[in-house]
């Protein structure tokens, strides 16, 4: 991990002894060696206001990295080739685990709501972005297309969707990560889960029938996952506010 992001690492994940050693533990895992969280930061991915709503958020880690990184850069402590954090963007959290709840209540206190329910029950609030991150392959395939449609419906005119899923044509990798996947749930107790996982073009194809513009980005650097992220814009007029900065593929 690049030395520079120690600060941010620090700020990010100091919250969760609070919550416990295992939440601590497990944040300071997931920002080393998950790639996702801060590439949404270094891509200038994420608008600077509006409403951000992070689906199956478990215990709020992506929702602590960019608290810690409003602070960090207002404290002049920032990475000097990235751009600003978004600085007045509201977020907000749902997650279906009562543990999961805890800890990221304890560790974001009461500037950020984070809400106990099930996706596929909940009715969604207005917003402008929406973030499901390693979501969409616990639903059933029929469950994955009604939670697409409540975020399509929740997201305003020009709103963004970022989406992180494992490409099921991905070959060995592919196999490695549901093999990684299926371990973690024995660890959790969830033997035999049921994943129902797609390939990269199965979803760009669900999310532009659903009227998104998609591009996707490779999201397994330095793992031997098949991870893609994908940034699905919706039509309307704010569509080239919340564009990203940087260069992604179609």
């Amino acid at each position: 991990m690049d030395p520079h992001l120690s600060p941010l690492l620090e700020a990010a994940t100091r919250p969760y002894i609070g919550a416990g050693r295992y939440a601590w533990h497990f944040a300071r895992g997931k920002l080393r060696h998950d790639p996702v969280f801060f590439s949404l930061l270094r891509r200038g991915l994420l608008p600077d206001r509006g409403s951000l709503l992070d689906l199956g958020c478990g215990q709020g880690i992506l929702l602590s990295l960019l608290k810690a990184a409003k602070e960090q850069y207002q404290a002049g402590v920032w990475p000097r080739d990235w751009p600003a954090p978004p600085l007045n963007l509201g977020s907000r959290g749902i997650e279906r685990s009562e543990r999961r709840v805890r800890a990221a209540r304890l560790a974001l206190g009461d500037g950020v709501q984070v809400i106990q329910g099930d996706l596929r029950e909940l009715e969604l609030p207005q917003c402008s972005v929406i973030t499901m991150l390693d979501v969409l392959f616990y639903l059933a395939k029929d469950e994955q297309e009604r939670l697409i449609d409540k975020a399509a419906g929740a997201l305003a005119a020009g709103g963004l969707l970022l989406v992180r899923e494992t490409d099921a044509g991905g070959g060995f990798a592919f196999a490695m990560s549901r093999w990684s996947e299926r371990f973690a749930a024995a660890l959790r107790g969830e033997f035999c889960p049921q994943l129902h996982y797609r390939s990269a073009a199965e979803w760009i194809a669900e999310l532009e029938g659903r009227g998104f513009s998609v591009e996707s980005q490779p999201m397994s650097e330095g793992t031997p996952f098949s991870n893609v992220l994908f940034v699905a814009r919706k039509a309307g007029p704010e569509a080239a506010r919340v564009r990203p900065r940087s260069g992604f593929k179609r």
